[in-house]
């Protein structure tokens, strides 16, 4: 007859494990809203209204590859964008650990580089380097959440080779492919005494780092139609991106916790599988598509209006799953993360008094694709986004010019309800909002 300390660590193999997998791997998981349109300086300035059809630089080339056709000669723009966060966490009624309230400001860095030049019958080609995914939040040391998350780091590379034909006077079409590395470290503590199931109080918690990359491609196409003299509409879609990441699983487990393991779960486990010990992991991963339509017009010759919808297909990541080397098998953790496609609505102006100064504003909504309390994340924390946007460019020659913008977004406090593994419940509430400088400096020859 098996004992009651057997009973409750079968129930824990087979009702928890999975899940601290889960949490510990949600490096690839957690994806939830950490897409950057921030992809040029110019754009940032109008809150990106009407950027798969302005064209009015090289960074055309991630909105809408088609916009080159209107750019003449060759063009090299560089730009950068310091992004920085706030959002803090109050605690209201978490159960299972105890622990100080946090807050996570990591600031980021968005680099942009793009070069754009005209060849012959109509033909433009070029090349973008940018960063179409990340994300940096990290809490204190201790914190209530520590569960949950302690820090998350997405960094993304992409590269985005394109050409454009100008097939008519009115029409013009693009076509690019993306080269998209990806980089992930997530790192939480873990629940000794729970693992332990009451019988090794007091063991300090457990650490785990997992660190994870993969290397894919897609591609993104447009098209760009002028309707008259003074108006025209873009039309934009860039791919999902299916990434297969592999990495490491590493523990820090108390020398207690570790005795435990030995004596108590291996035992039970096939032999040659791994509890709460270093391994290697695998995850696929389907980075969502957009898609995008944007119009400007021309009011006179120192107005122009801007506006764009844009489309996210979040629920490509809809189900996530992690097999860690020499796992329970037939344990592969999964995660619904059930996340919903969003929209991104906005509207801007430009206003250029001459040939040397523009002036530029702009206001967007942007919608989290996280459905509820129970499905949000404090590695992401989020929710939806009012954009205010202003900008300035100055052109002193024709040869070189600079942009600057500025956003902030406004987000509603939001709130947490989330349980993980171990049983441990993160209820409470955020307040965020973000700021974005950006500054651009544009070559032409």
């Amino acid at each position: 007859m098996i004992s009651n300390r057997m009973n409750k660590i079968i129930i824990f193999l087979s009702k928890t494990l999975p899940a601290i997998c889960i949490a510990g791997a949600s490096a690839i998981s957690q994806a939830g809203s950490f897409g950057l349109i921030e992809q040029s300086a110019s754009g940032q300035g109008a809150a990106y209204a009407g950027a798969a059809a302005v064209a009015e630089d090289a960074s055309t080339i991630y909105f809408n590859p088609a916009g080159m056709t209107r750019l003449s000669g060759q063009q090299i723009v560089v730009a950068g964008h310091y992004i920085a966060p706030d959002a803090k966490f109050t605690n209201n009624g978490s159960t299972g650990v105890t622990g100080p309230d946090s807050k996570t400001d990591q600031t980021g860095f968005v680099p942009n580089f793009y070069y754009s030049t005209e060849l012959d019958n109509g033909v433009f080609a070029g090349v973008g380097v940018n960063v179409p995914f990340g994300l940096a939040t990290e809490y204190d040391a201790g914190w209530i959440g520590r569960y949950h998350a302690l820090r998350s780091e997405i960094t993304s590379i992409n590269i985005n080779p394109a050409i454009a034909w100008k097939a008519t006077d009115n029409v013009s079409v693009g076509f690019g492919v993306s080269i998209q590395y990806l980089d992930i470290e997530l790192t939480n503590n873990i629940n000794s005494n729970a693992i332990c199931t009451g019988f090794c109080p007091g063991t300090p918690d457990g650490y785990l780092k997992l660190t994870a990359d993969s290397t894919e491609m897609g591609w993104n196409a447009g098209i760009l139609i002028d309707l008259d003299d003074k108006s025209r509409i873009g039309v934009a879609y860039r791919s999902a991106i299916k990434h297969k990441a592999s990495g490491n699983a590493d523990y820090n487990i108390d020398p207690a916790l570790t005795a435990f393991i030995n004596a108590n779960i291996k035992p039970l486990l096939p032999p040659g599988t791994k509890f709460l010990e270093d391994t290697t992991l695998d995850a696929t991963a389907n980075l969502p598509d957009t898609f995008s339509v944007s119009y400007t017009r021309d009011i006179d010759s120192k107005w122009t209006v801007l506006a764009d919808w844009t489309w996210v297909g979040w629920s490509s990541l809809d189900t996530i799953t992690i097999i860690q080397a020499q796992g329970i098998p037939g344990r592969e953790p999964t995660l619904d993360l059930a996340y919903a496609d969003t929209s991104r609505y906005s509207v801007g102006v430009h206003y250029k008094p001459d040939n040397k100064w523009t002036y530029r504003g702009g206001i967007a909504y942007d919608e989290t694709p996280i459905r509820s309390p129970e499905q949000t994340s404090p590695r992401i924390p989020g929710n939806d986004r009012t954009w205010l946007s202003l900008g300035l460019g100055y052109a002193p020659a024709a040869s070189w010019s600079l942009d600057f913008g500025y956003s902030h977004l406004f987000l509603s406090d939001f709130n947490i309800n989330k349980l993980n593994s171990t049983g441990e419940t993160l209820t409470g509430s955020y307040e965020a909002s973000v700021d974005i400088i950006s500054a651009q400096a544009n070559f032409n020859f």
